[in-house]
C-alpha cells in the first residue's frame, strides 16, 4: 500500500487537477501504464510543486523509496558515474513515484535485463512550430504504409503535445545499429513526403512547416513520454495510444486525464499486443548501405 500525502495539493493549476487525481488517473489506467514501463529505465519528470513550480527531470530514483520499488544500474559516460533508476514491475511503483510528484514517465528503450540492446524502435513524428496536425495526419499515412510494405505492426500513440509516436517491437539490438536503421527509414519517409517531412537534425536547417521524424530519439539515453503517461502542461494531456484509423478524425487535445478514464474501461490497453511479435528490421541496415553509398549521412 502507498500512503498518499498531501492528495489536495493541485498540480494543474487552470483545471484544478490535484495529486489524488493524478493516482486516481494512473490506477485507472494501470494495465496500459505498466506494460508501457515494463522493466525500462525510466526518467521521472517531477513538479514537487505543481505545474506552477519547477519541473525536475530525475535519473536517479529519489530518496526514501522503500524497499520493494525497484531499480536498475545504468551508467553515464558522460558524467562518469551510475544511477539506479526506477524500473517498474507493478502498479504500486507507478503511484509511489506520482506521491513523489512525479507527473510524467520517460522510459529508455531497452529492458534491464540488456540496458545497452534496445527492444523498441520508436519513430517520432514531431511537428516544427508551423507545422499543422493535418501534415501529421499525411506522415502518419506515409510512415504506415511503408511500414505494411516491410511487413512490420507498428503501434500508434499521441505525444501528449502536438506530435505522434509509433512503436515498433525488434528483437534486442545496439543503439549505434538501431539508430542507423531508424535514420534509414526516416529518409526514407522524406522521400515520399519531401514537401512535409525533414530529416535535418539542426534546427537552423528545417522548414518550420516541415515535420521533423526523430531518428535519433532510438540513441542511448533518449527518451520520450511513456503510452499512457500524462504530460506537464496546462491541458494535463495524455500520450495516448490510438489506432491508425483514429489519426485521421482524432485531435491531441481530445486526450487528457479526464477523458483517457474512460476510454481504458471502454477499450482497454491498444498496446497490449506490442510484444507478440519482435519484427526483423535488417532491411532497414541495407537501406542504410544504400544511401551511405550514395552519400546520404
Amino acid at each position: 500500500m502507498v500512503k498518499v500525502t498531501n492528495p489536495d495539493r493541485v498540480y494543474f493549476p487552470d483545471l484544478g487537477i490535484t495529486k489524488l487525481d493524478l493516482v486516481e488517473y494512473y490506477l485507472s489506467v494501470g494495465e496500459g501504464i505498466v506494460n508501457a514501463l515494463w522493466e525500462r529505465p525510466c526518467m521521472l519528470h517531477r513538479f514537487p510543486k505543481g505545474l506552477a513550480g519547477e519541473k525536475v527531470h530525475q535519473k536517479r530514483l529519489p530518496g526514501g523509496a522503500p524497499e520493494w520499488v525497484e531499480t536498475v544500474e545504468l551508467f553515464f559516460p558522460r558524467w562518469k558515474r551510475t544511477a539506479d533508476e526506477l524500473c517498474v514491475t507493478e502498479l504500486a511503483s507507478v503511484i509511489w513515484a506520482v506521491q513523489m510528484s512525479t507527473v510524467e514517465f520517460h522510459p529508455w528503450n531497452s529492458r534491464r535485463a540488456d540496458t545497452e540492446a534496445p527492444d523498441e524502435w520508436r519513430i517520432d513524428l514531431d511537428p516544427g512550430p508551423d507545422c499543422d496536425w493535418q501534415t501529421v495526419r499525411r506522415v502518419a499515412a506515409v510512415t504506415r504504409d511503408l511500414l505494411d510494405e516491410l511487413g512490420i505492426r507498428g503501434y500508434p500513440k499521441t505525444s501528449g503535445g502536438s506530435g505522434l509516436h509509433v512503436y515498433v517491437r525488434i528483437p534486442p539490438m545496439p543503439f549505434a545499429d538501431l539508430r542507423r536503421a531508424a535514420y534509414a527509414f526516416a529518409c526514407e519517409v522524406e522521400r515520399r513526403a519531401p514537401d512535409d517531412v525533414t530529416t535535418a537534425w539542426w534546427r537552423k536547417d528545417r522548414d518550420p512547416a516541415q515535420l521533423f521524424v526523430d531518428y535519433n530519439q532510438n540513441t542511448r539515453d533518449h527518451t520520450i513520454a511513456a503510452a499512457y503517461s500524462v504530460r506537464g502542461v496546462p491541458e494535463a494531456t495524455v500520450s495516448a495510444p490510438v489506432t491508425w484509423e483514429e489519426i485521421g478524425t482524432c485531435e491531441p487535445g481530445d486526450f487528457t486525464v479526464r477523458t483517457m478514464p474512460t476510454r481504458f474501461a471502454e477499450i482497454g490497453d491498444l498496446h497490449a499486443s506490442i510484444d507478440d511479435v519482435a519484427h526483423d528490421i535488417s532491411v532497414l541496415g541495407e537501406w542504410a548501405d544504400r544511401d551511405e553509398a550514395n552519400g546520404k549521412e
